[in-house]
């Protein structure tokens, strides 16, 4: 699955059934790829995995960015678990499923770690809710990276129960705030849109988007001030940020802040920012594999699927993208990706793209290797211990 997810740049088995290339009819070897989808769920095993192979690269200070995704089926009324979605992309209610997503970014933009990646519905057997897909993410996280990074959230973050957990077991967060978020300063509880409103920001940076190949440029402003929230005696700081909108950006941060320091009060915006590392990263793991197109019908073919997904991205942007053996191999896969423009930051989009070529023209599939020889190229997740 591996193997043919990247080879045929697809998730609907009819086309990794065709880049497999095997000595059989295709309908023989499509039937038993979705039946062994469907055999058991090992969602959780793989994103264990994925969190354990991933732990070794993401540093201290790196930031671990989760988001809230979904994937729209519009016409799938065949496919068990559908549930009421909000499509982010259309800003309309509709059927699908949802998505919880990490990954580990640096600051500089320059390594993105793919973590975890799990589809869920309410309508499925066993959901308890949302709060408890975002705290089993996190745990599974905590397990083996450890404490040492920032967590970067969106407004969906902003909720009691995700900072209790936080302040509870001393995690160091950075997550924006709705308008309706009420915070105590200096021992009076006020509504955070008006503490932003009125702070002065007397300091400012130019932010520069390429977009169409133009250069736009930004001119932002910036301050903080210390806050707690209602009920709770943690120490955090607003950071406030002016020039994205007409309202003002909010910051809640658990993480220290020199008020006096513009470069310590950025750089909370800064991890902020990285959190759209997790935004790129899915709307390359939808563009490159068809994500949305995915067409089995049972619940647990479907979390297979996409967890397979998360093994496949991770492939592509942590073993190749960060092994050093491999770089020739990376430099030929550039190569034959046949980009005009060179190779953007988000260099995953010129893998999956050169892996397609490499591995398209490949008449053979996937070989099997002699009984008394190892393959020369696994990808081993070694969670037979977890699954029995």
């Amino acid at each position: 699955m591996l193997y043919g997810i990247q080879a045929a740049k697809d998730v609907k088995l009819s086309n990794i059934t065709r880049s497999l290339n095997e000595p059989l009819p295709l309908i023989k070897t499509e039937d038993r790829l979705s039946r062994n989808l469907g055999d058991r769920d090992f969602t959780e095993a793989i994103n264990h995995q994925i969190c354990r192979l991933g732990s070794r690269n993401v540093l201290d200070d790196m930031v671990i960015a989760i988001d809230p995704g979904d994937i729209r089926k519009k016409y799938a009324a065949k496919m068990e678990g559908l549930c009421k979605i909000h499509d982010w992309s259309e800003h309309e209610i509709g059927e699908g499923y949802w998505l919880a997503k990490a990954v580990a970014a640096d600051i500089d933009h320059k390594r993105v770690i793919p973590l975890y990646l799990e589809v869920y519905s309410q309508d499925a057997e066993g959901f308890i809710s949302e709060n408890d897909q975002l705290f089993k993410l996190i745990d599974t996280i905590s397990t083996h990276v450890g404490h040492k990074w920032i967590y970067a959230i969106d407004r969906g973050g902003d909720r009691g129960k995700l900072y209790d957990k936080f302040l509870e077991e001393g995690k160091r967060f950075v997550i924006r705030l709705t308008q309706k978020r009420d915070l105590i300063h200096k021992g009076l509880r006020k509504n955070g849109r008006s503490l932003a409103t009125l702070l002065p920001c007397p300091y400012q940076t130019v932010i520069i988007k390429y977009q169409d190949g133009q250069e736009d440029k930004t001119t932002v402003s910036y301050n903080a001030l210390p806050v707690k929230l209602p009920g709770r005696q943690h120490p955090l700081f607003l950071v406030v940020v002016k020039g994205f909108g007409k309202v003002p950006m909010m910051l809640l941060t658990s993480c220290p802040v020199k008020l006096k320091s513009k470069e310590c009060i950025w750089r909370i915006v800064e991890i902020y920012l990285t959190r759209w590392k997790c935004d790129e990263s899915f709307r390359y793991i939808k563009q490159c594999y068809n994500l949305e197109d995915i067409r089995v019908r049972h619940y647990t073919s479907i979390r297979n699927m996409v967890v397979l997904i998360l093994a496949v991205s991770y492939f592509a942007a942590v073993y190749l993208g960060e092994n050093l053996k491999l770089k020739m191999l990376v430099e030929r896969i550039y190569l034959v990706s046949k980009r005009f423009f060179g190779v953007p930051t988000f260099f995953n989009y010129v893998i999956a793209d050169g892996l397609y070529n490499l591995l398209f023209a490949d008449k053979t599939g996937v070989k099997i290797a002699p009984k008394n020889k190892n393959p020369d190229f696994q990808l081993c997740f070694n969670f037979c211990d977890e699954m029995g």
